[in-house]
């Protein structure tokens, strides 16, 4: 796992885990910053092949997602806990769970699309930490492969529901019908 390491801004307390206040005393300054059981994850920008697979699939998103519901486009601050704040890179929740600046819940379905720096986050520490808050459905693409895998919460733990790689059909009916293969969210 690569991920970037940053010096600590000093105005950040020292000898405890940090709290969301602290999380949105930070600068904006470009990076994308992240609260994990009080542990600050700090990950670059995005490469452009990230970026082009996670505009696909919201396109492929947008046009299954029912009126109910939102789908937005990282950065959206996802609070799980005090001490646990995530950006999800596509997430779907109920409209009227948001607030004006985040969704103080889990949403219905969290993706995260791998790159190189955060593939560990994504499959390991995102992936724990949404499942213990009961996110119903956690998706992940990896561009490399072309591959996507979704994961549903069945009594508190993640079952897979659906795989497929290159030109094999993903299929899933849940939280909504979605059909696609994963090359073409290749850009």
């Amino acid at each position: 796992m690569s991920v970037m390491a940053i010096e600590a801004p000093t105005f950040l307390p020292r000898g405890r885990s940090l709290t969301r206040a602290d999380l949105a005393a930070l600068p904006d300054d470009g990076h994308r910053y992240e609260l994990v059981d009080g542990v600050l994850v700090v990950t670059p920008a995005p490469r452009i092949q990230h970026q082009e697979v996670a505009g696909n699939l919201y396109a492929v998103l947008r046009a299954a997602t029912p009126g109910d519901l939102k789908l937005l486009f990282a950065p959206v601050d996802v609070v799980l806990a005090d001490d646990t704040v995530i950006q999800p890179d596509l997430l779907v929740a109920p409209r009227t769970a948001f607030t004006e600046i985040d969704l103080p819940a889990p949403p219905l379905l969290a993706v995260e699309v791998l790159s190189p720096s955060t593939r560990g986050i994504d499959l390991l520490l995102k992936r724990e930490r949404l499942q213990r808050a009961g996110c119903r459905h956690y998706w992940v693409v990896d561009p490399a492969v072309p591959s996507i895998v979704a994961w549903h919460l069945v009594d508190g733990a993640y079952e897979e529901m659906a795989r497929a790689s290159g030109v094999e059909q993903f299929v899933v009916a849940a939280p909504f019908a979605v059909s696609l293969t994963p090359v073409s969210l290749l850009g």
